[in-house]
């Protein structure tokens, strides 16, 4: 059941209901569901003030921050679309969203300055959310010298309130339109399983240590934001700290990603903490490995472990595994992604656009509330992504006979070695169940008689010969999925979302204008 209609409802209704329960939790400070709301509706009078109104654009380029919450939640009562800026970014890339997004007021913190310079966009207003500079007031300042605006836009579900860049493979990245009632629609799915961890509590306190300019971060913040629960942020998922959050605060919800979880496990074994208070721990990006499974287990005693899968075209999750389907021992639906939510669809669909035969490989696609309006400013893009309702995902997978969705790769990842189709993640896989190997990349790498030759790259946890490995890998997969050769890296480099960069991985294999995808 949809509580809300639009997201621009949804701090005054908890301000009334549960004025004195805490709703933010940033550096040391609490921030109740009241005050929460007095400041968006503070944040609302300056927005106006500054000339924004519906549909116009508001920009957030910064690290996770409390503030990042009121901005959000006034620009969804103005009828603003909130542009959430990837941090990493270089001063070209930020420019280019600037300007493709038609950014009119940017909210930055102060560390930012100098790109932002850079980028030489027109801006009407540059608010600071941290110490004054330049005569600039810092944000908390702005805020206290407003009075309270009331007044909410007319707004229809239909109406665009996030803008968020997807990591592009080539060229620039593209402005996914979400709106309320997709974001919405969203949050209502996991209710509708039946099941009680997907329902969320004005109790629960949910931990946002994911990028807020991802919809890790932000989508996982609205599902508590709309339950009147409590989200504690951390400015940037740093593993001590996730660690002395949860335990301090009692985290019950919390989103991660494969990589930090077994980070997590080893902070743990020189820095104890109790977990307990845990009660539903999501994870994406990547199956959970079985050792890392065993071992959250017992980290984790009261949690059920759901996996999910989605992207930000479809604000966020649209797949699940539930807890049900997580055993210790292992079983082969741990090695995909799960089921749709109630009410998604899932395809799978061969080169011809046609649905392909259960258990065979294809593209991935899904129709759902949850699926993007479109792409900003870019018609083409938007019509190869969408067609007739259904997003194409890009991934590759397959559907079982019970409609669990098994995940290969992405489809342009796919190696093809002397005309055989080979999927990293089913050889990564296999690697990964080698003792010695604590985590692994495959990639194609350029082969004069094959075209491609299937490399492994790994991080040991301590001696291994790559001769050992390669035998591991082939008693278990066809020869020709076999590792050719294997590298040694100390860490592999991932996105803010954990995804393993393979680009970078195969930067040095590749000469220059040769493969450049994932």
């Amino acid at each position: 059941m949809q509580r809300f209609r639009t997201l621009g409802e949804i701090t005054a209704a908890h301000a009334a209901a549960t004025p004195d329960q805490v709703a933010v939790v940033f550096d040391g400070c609490t921030t109740t569901h009241a005050r929460l709301h007095d400041e968006v509706l503070r944040a609302v009078a300056g927005l106006r003030g500054l000339g924004v109104g519906k549909g116009d654009r508001v920009g957030w380029l910064g690290l996770n921050h409390g503030d990042y919450v009121t901005v959000m939640m006034a620009c969804f009562r103005l009828g603003a679309v909130l542009v959430a800026i990837n941090a990493r970014l270089v001063a070209r890339e930020i420019a280019y969203i600037l300007k493709d997004a038609e950014v009119g007021v940017l909210v930055a913190e102060s560390a930012f300055l100098g790109v932002v310079a850079d980028a030489g966009a027109p801006l009407a207003a540059l608010l600071l959310v941290d110490a004054p500079h330049d005569a600039r007031p810092a944000f908390r300042d702005w805020l206290a010298a407003h009075d309270p605006d009331p007044a909410m836009a007319d707004l229809d579900p239909e109406d665009i309130a996030l803008q968020l860049y997807t990591s592009g493979t080539t060229g620039f990245p593209k402005g996914a339109l979400l709106s309320h009632r997709a974001l919405l629609g969203t949050v209502a799915k996991g209710p509708q399983t039946g099941e009680a961890w997907a329902t969320w509590s004005p109790d629960d306190v949910a931990l946002v240590a994911m990028p807020l300019f991802h919809i890790g971060g932000t989508g996982w913040g609205l599902h508590a934001l709309e339950a009147g629960a409590t989200i504690v942020i951390l400015p940037r998922p740093d593993i001590a700290g996730i660690v002395d959050a949860i335990e301090r605060h009692r985290i019950t919800r919390a989103f991660v990603v494969p990589a930090v979880l077994a980070a997590i496990l080893n902070h743990l074994e020189a820095h104890p903490a109790d977990l307990s208070a845990m009660r539903a721990l999501f994870y994406g990006a990547s199956p959970i490995p079985l050792d890392v499974l065993r071992r959250s287990l017992l980290a984790f005693p009261n949690a059920g472990f759901i996996q999910c899968y989605g992207a930000t075209e479809t604000c966020g999750t649209v797949v699940y595994l539930p807890p049900s389907d997580h055993d210790p021992a292992g079983n082969p639906r741990m090695l995909g992604c799960g089921k749709p939510y109630p009410g998604n669809e899932v395809r799978i669909l061969g080169g011809d656009g046609e649905d392909v035969a259960v258990g065979e490989v294809g593209e991935v696609a899904i129709r759902s509330v949850s699926v993007m309006s479109g792409y900003h400013n870019n018609p083409d893009a938007s019509a190869r992504a969408v067609v007739d309702g259904w997003y194409r995902t890009g991934d590759a997978g397959f559907l079982d006979a019970d409609g669990y969705l098994t995940l290969f790769d992405r489809v342009k990842d796919m190696i093809v070695s002397g005309g055989e189709n080979i999927y990293p993640a089913e050889v990564e896989n296999v690697l990964h169940d080698h003792p010695a190997v604590a985590d692994c990349a495959v990639i194609g790498v350029p082969d004069e008689r094959w075209g491609e030759a299937v490399k492994a790259i790994v991080v040991a946890k301590g001696d291994l010969d790559p001769a050992e490995l390669i035998a591991f890998a082939k008693a278990r997969i066809a020869g020709y999925k076999v590792p050719k050769s294997v590298d040694f890296i100390d860490v592999l480099p991932r996105n803010p979302s954990g995804k393993i960069l393979k680009k970078d991985l195969r930067a040095p294999y590749w000469p220059e204008g040769g493969r450049k995808i994932g």
